[in-house]
């Protein structure tokens, strides 16, 4: 079975790596699938999405993603953005608080609507 390597990057921390064998991530020109042996592309991630990854071993991973770049070669595939977190780290409860909560604050309303997404995409 053909792999890539795949590193989520945010601003503070390495979030995942691995091989993977697909990647789904939503571009601001809509969502993309990514698997080994891609024409290099570059794409703007949207700011409250998701990214899905099919790791060789184990089972998929979902992440949200809060901004930031979809960079991917024949081999790589490399996800740099604002911030991230792994569905399996989100509070739901919370996110939904955070959200409840956020008022005006457009950011802070996207990154939890991102957090949910991801959520429930897991």
């Amino acid at each position: 079975m053909a792999d890539m390597t795949v590193d989520v990057v945010a601003v503070e921390e390495r979030v995942w790596s691995g091989k993977a064998s697909l990647v789904v991530a939503q571009t601001t020109e809509g969502e993309i699938g990514i698997m080994p042996g891609h024409e290099p592309v570059l794409g703007q991630l949207v700011e409250s999405g998701v990214v899905v990854i099919h790791p060789v071993e184990g089972d998929r991973i979902v992440a949200a993603i809060h901004g930031g770049f979809l960079s991917v070669t024949a081999e790589t595939v490399t996800v740099l953005a604002e911030s991230a977190d792994l569905a399996s780290d989100i509070d739901v409860e919370a996110a939904k608080a955070a959200l409840a909560d956020a008022g005006d604050d457009e950011h802070a309303v996207a990154v939890a609507r991102g957090r949910l997404r991801a959520a429930e995409r897991a």
